[in-house]
This record gives structure tokens, sequence and C-alpha cells, in this order.
């Protein structure tokens, strides 16, 4: 294979490479009651306190009615708390509990373990190539639905 078609291989692949080795890795016998999705609205509710359904929604590229679903499971099933604010009765704030903590930091040690791979045979001088060449290709994906998919910034 040439350097193209082995880079197409890796980026069409690897998305779903990882989505599958996240599920297998973040949804244990611990976690056996939530999806990969519930873990990924776990991680964008994150460890504060003062979280807001349109917050997460708008961090999770959804709207607040389509997380609404997600979320009276995650109360129901004990990893989130939800409360409306005093002040303004359409805010509603959300909150780990501590099973939702316990979640999130599992997650979170997932994530730190998947990039310390990544890194680990990396010398000094290629990080930063392997940090600019991954910020283009997340400037390219996010752009692209806006008709903006192009590599040159």
């Amino acid at each position: 294979m040439n350097a193209y078609e082995t880079i197409n291989d890796v980026l069409v692949n690897l998305f779903y490479e990882i989505l599958d080795l996240e599920e297998k890795a973040i949804i244990t016998e611990d976690f056996r009651d939530i999806s990969n999705n519930d873990m990924h609205i776990i991680e964008a509710i994150g460890l504060g306190d003062e979280s807001t359904m349109s917050a997460v929604a708008r961090k999770l590229g959804i709207t607040a009615g389509s997380l609404t679903t997600s979320m009276n499971s995650l109360v129901k099933k004990q990893y989130v708390e939800r409360d409306r604010s005093e002040k303004d009765r359409r805010i509603v704030y959300i909150r780990l509990t501590e099973k939702g903590r316990r979640a999130y930091h599992h997650h979170e040690n997932f994530h730190r373990e998947m990039t310390n791979a990544a890194i680990a045979s990396l010398s000094e001088e290629e990080l930063p190539l392997l940090v600019k060449t991954l910020d283009r290709l997340a400037v390219f994906f996010r752009n692209y639905g806006d008709g903006k998919g192009d590599l040159a910034i």
C-alpha cells in the first residue's frame, strides 16, 4: 500500500475501531447498565456542579429535547441528579452522582491510556508533528458540514 492508501485505510477504520474498543473497555461489569452514548453524556456533564441541560446539549451538538430521554434514563439508574433553578424554573441543573463520578473517571482513564499508547513510541521531535496533523484533521471534520472542509489553515 502506498502512503495515500495507508492513511485512507487508517482514517476510515480508526473511528470504528476506537468506538468498538472503547465500548468493550468502558462498559464493564460495574457499568453494564449504560451505553457508550450514556458514557459520553456523563463525560459532557463533567465533574462540576453547575452544568445545565442546555449547556450539555450544546456540547454534544444535540437539542435539549433529545438529551432529555437519555437524561431520564441516567437519573433512573442513579448516575445523574437533576434540579430546577429556584430563580428561573426553565433552567435545569444536572450533576453526576457518586456513581456517575466513578463512571466519568473510568471513561477518563480509558482515554488517558489510549492517548499514552498513541504517543509512547514518539520522540520529542515527532510529537509536535502528530499534534499539528491531528489538529488539522479536527478542523477539517468540524468544518466539513459547513462546506469549509479544507485542510489549508
